[in-house]
């Protein structure tokens, strides 16, 4: 059976003593002891300490202190975790630049003269800059407004309860308090094929860097984030060729979708090789690199001026110490939490991507809304069926929510499916933007909606709609049944479900 929650207690030596039994005889440093406080690092007590500033750690330090707490704030890099800085903020940014570049080249479609479109990565780069730079500095001002403290350095623990801060300006420093969150994020996994040491390889991070456009960009890893950069660069002006070890690219998603992904990528000039495994890469002479890989056709070269490894992110866990706190990792590395966010130490919390499970914004945003709950409101939220959506910004964009039809299939359940087209929607008709469809998966006893796949123009907000009627636990005749405004995209959820009395 899962713990509850732990609660916040106030800092100080006369909370810590009441806390202790009223007929015990037992001083204050014999009980911070028990508690796991190494007394010989530690010099400041606080009630809260976050480690790390991600979306969650953002914010929950921030409440925390408007309600009167002593918290400290740790962080070795940049304020806003991996979102603001190297993740959806200036990926996004970068998406919405091939975007406009795309448009521009089908102008003609849509009966608009552009003449030949070129792109300046440089400035594309810049204007990435100073969308992160905001984020951040509109973050640095809330911090001092509400009242956090701000340690600039990195953390590890001494013991359960108490952490040495390496700090970046020289020195350490030593804290302690009852509750520790841990909001330390996730990093690319490093690519180690044989060769990799002795060429350039660019990750997730370093490629947004780049201040002139690649000929030919090499991507190993055919899910979300090799899928965004590669149809971003394809749309740049660059040759793309994306390898993928598995039989299909997002090997999460049904065959179907799947498929069609592949089909929209390889529309754009993208090449798509699959059951590609990456036996070496090596320098190929002029800066050039070469990959050799086994492909069911046999063995086959891929040369190319850049290469981006995207297989995948590893846990921000190994400056931590967490041995010598007692919190246990999974066996891939991650922070092991139950079901309230709590690790194998009472009172030490993680959250975000550092605890495994799918890497979202809005995912490490729920894990605060629990917390918040639990350490300030008393409540005892946790993440027991929880709903997690989640957009590939892929255009068009790939909206996923709940359970596939390969899951429910699986489960053994009876399901009903249901697949639209795209190109069956009116307003995807008028915008020219007819690539992809919807499909949902309804449970045949309930008619509830047990999951859905909009691949589609605003696929994301679309299947944004469906969500909220899982939500709901309504049944799939009320979307069939609904009045959407005409002529939106939403207006083919109407078709989508009507089909299934059709």
């Amino acid at each position: 059976m899962a713990r509850p929650p732990g609660q916040v207690r106030p800092a100080g030596q006369d909370v810590e003593q009441a806390a202790l039994s009223p007929h015990s005889s037992a001083t204050l440093s014999t009980y911070r002891k028990a508690q796991g406080y190494d007394l010989s690092v530690a010099d400041e007590s606080y009630d809260v300490i976050v480690i790390g500033t991600s979306q969650g750690g953002r914010f929950l330090p921030l409440d925390l202190a408007k309600a009167g707490k002593k918290v400290a704030l740790v962080e070795r890099d940049h304020l806003g975790g991996v979102c603001v800085n190297t993740g959806c903020t200036p990926t996004k940014t970068m998406v919405a630049s091939a975007r406009v570049a795309y448009q521009a080249r089908r102008g003609a479609e849509y009966g608009v003269r552009t003449g030949p479109v070129s792109v300046d990565l440089a400035a594309v780069r810049e204007r990435k800059r100073g969308m992160v730079a905001g984020a951040r500095e509109n973050y640095a001002s809330r911090l001092a407004q509400d009242g956090a403290d701000l340690i600039e350095g990195e953390a590890h623990f001494t013991g359960p309860k108490t952490v040495e801060i390496a700090l970046r300006d020289g020195g350490t420093r030593g804290i302690s308090a009852p509750v520790i969150v841990i909001d330390t994020g996730s990093r690319p996994k490093p690519l180690t094929i044989s060769g990799a040491q002795n060429v350039p390889v660019l990750d997730s991070t370093s490629i947004m860097e780049l201040g002139a456009l690649p000929e030919h960009l090499i991507i190993l890893g055919g899910g979300y984030i090799g899928l965004e950069f590669g149809q971003m660069f394809r749309r740049f002006g660059s040759e793309v060729t994306i390898v993928q070890t598995g039989p299909r690219l997002m090997m999460i998603e049904d065959d179907d979708v799947s498929d069609e992904v592949a089909a929209i990528l390889r529309d754009d000039g993208i090449t798509v090789l699959t059951s590609a495994t990456t036996d070496r890469v090596e320098e190929a002479g002029g800066g050039r690199v070469r990959l050799t890989v086994r492909t069911p056709d046999g063995e086959r070269q891929v040369e190319g001026s850049h290469l981006l490894s995207a297989i995948g992110r590893v846990p921000n866990t190994e400056g931590l110490t967490l041995a010598a706190a007692g919190i246990r990792l999974r066996d891939n590395g991650f922070i092991e939490v139950d079901e309230y966010l709590e690790t194998s130490v009472p009172g030490v919390y993680a959250m975000g991507d550092v605890k495994g499970g799918p890497a979202f914004t809005h995912l490490s945003y729920d894990d605060y809304r629990i917390l918040h709950a639990n350490l300030l409101g008393r409540e005892k939220a946790s993440t027991r069926d929880r709903i997690v959506p989640y957009t590939v910004f892929i255009d068009p964009q790939l909206g996923r929510v709940g359970m596939t039809e390969r899951q429910a299939r699986e489960q053994n359940r009876a399901v009903r499916i249901v697949k639209l087209p795209m190109s069956a929607v009116i307003r995807a008709l008028e915008t020219g933007e007819t690539r992809g469809f919807m499909k949902a998966v309804i449970d045949a006893h309930t008619q509830q909606i047990l999951g859905a796949a909009v691949l589609g123009a605003e696929g994301g907000e679309i299947m944004t709609i469906i969500q909220v009627a899982m939500l709901g636990k309504l049944p799939y005749t009320a979307m069939a049944n609904a009045i959407f405004t005409h002529p939106l995209l939403a207006e083919g959820l109407n078709s989508l479900f009507m089909t299934l009395d059709a």
